[in-house]
């Protein structure tokens, strides 16, 4: 499959979670693309990280929030008015979230939730 270029240049789009390694690397196809991608998303789960080894914030604007915080959330929806919503932001790694299941289910399943509130 080919992807059309013409349909993300200038394409507002915010990414949750682009401080991951998915998010960065999306981030940087999408600025690619010529996307206007709004990241929003907690600090880099990693150190090193490819978000601060690629300078992804140097790219795209990027929002430091946890999806947890709806009116935060909200707020950057409202300010990056995106026509597009990708999002990546969650607990991704199992081994964390059988450890710790009670901080996992917020963050992955209300995270979602407070996006499509957000959107709404």
């Amino acid at each position: 499959m080919k992807v059309n270029r013409s349909f993300w240049r200038g394409r507002r789009v915010l990414l949750t979670g682009h401080t991951g390694f998915k998010g960065s690397w999306l981030s940087l196809w999408l600025n690619s693309l010529g996307a206007d991608a709004t990241g929003y998303a907690l600090d880099p789960p990693t150190q090193p990280s490819l978000f601060e080894q690629a300078k992804v914030a140097a790219r795209i604007r990027s929002v430091q929030g946890d999806i947890r915080d709806f009116s935060r959330l909200k707020a950057a929806i409202a300010e990056c008015r995106p026509e597009v919503i990708l999002h990546l932001a969650a607990q991704s790694v199992v081994r964390a979230g059988y450890e710790d299941p009670v901080e996992t289910y917020p963050s992955n399943v209300m995270g979602t939730v407070h996006v499509f509130e957000a959107v709404r």
